[in-house]
């Protein structure tokens, strides 16, 4: 029994001199990761709030676009990308609010929002959509460069056809039928290889491009 005692008291002997070399670090790992624990959950939770705050929001702003209270579209647009500009909602908000603005003639606001959504919006296809119609509205202000410059980065395959056929439209206008013809060439090339089930694949859509195609070649150099 005495053996056997002596043994426990060796061993917990053992166990004390760890603890005294370990315990602190052990105790501030435990901390930390507590610590973090906490915070993640801290932040899902921001995350969750401000998600459910902003798709409220985009809600009333919905119904604004609806009932044709272009103010409240306005405001209501402006809220969610000031406060929720990490949302997706922030993006949709900023097309649906450039929409109505360039319906209802102001273009300065629209672009305004067209532009911030190219830049700063946080899903990429809104992103190329906003600078599609940006693009859109600078060119049919006449404001060429400006609108190439839009569609300068390339887009996803989805928008590839559309960026490219735009270009050929801003290059045409230019009196730049040469180069106006390649880029609907490249707008074919791209619609053409789309995946299957992409919304720009389509005979109708094809057969635009292959009038404008022919357009520009009948307006060419010759080459």
């Amino acid at each position: 029994m005495a053996v056997y005692d002596l043994e426990e008291q060796e061993q917990l002997d053992e166990i004390k001199t760890w603890w005294k070399q370990y315990g602190n670090l052990i105790t501030w790992i435990v901390t930390a990761v507590a610590v973090a624990l906490a915070g993640w959950q801290g932040w899902n939770w921001w995350q969750r709030n401000q998600a459910a705050q902003a798709a409220s929001l985009y809600g009333a702003l919905q119904v604004a676009t609806m009932k044709g209270d272009f103010k409240q579209v306005r405001d209501a647009a402006g809220e969610l990308i000031e406060k929720y500009p990490g949302t997706s909602y922030a993006g949709l908000a900023a097309l649906m609010a450039a929409k109505v603005q360039a319906e209802t003639g102001d273009a300065k606001n629209a672009k305004a929002q067209l532009g911030w959504a190219a830049e700063k919006a946080d899903d990429p296809g809104v992103r190329d959509l906003a600078r599609l119609r940006l693009a859109t509205l600078l060119a049919d202000e006449k404001a060429f460069d400006e609108a190439l410059k839009q569609l300068a980065a390339e887009p996803s395959s989805h928008f590839a056809a559309r960026f490219q056929e735009l270009r050929g439209d801003i290059l045409l206008g230019q009196g730049k039928a040469a180069e106006a013809r390649t880029a609907y060439e490249n707008a074919i090339a791209r619609h053409d290889g789309a995946r299957q089930g992409d919304a720009l694949r389509g005979k109708a859509y094809r057969d635009i491009l292959q009038v404008k195609l022919e357009t520009a070649i009948a307006g060419g150099d010759g080459k």
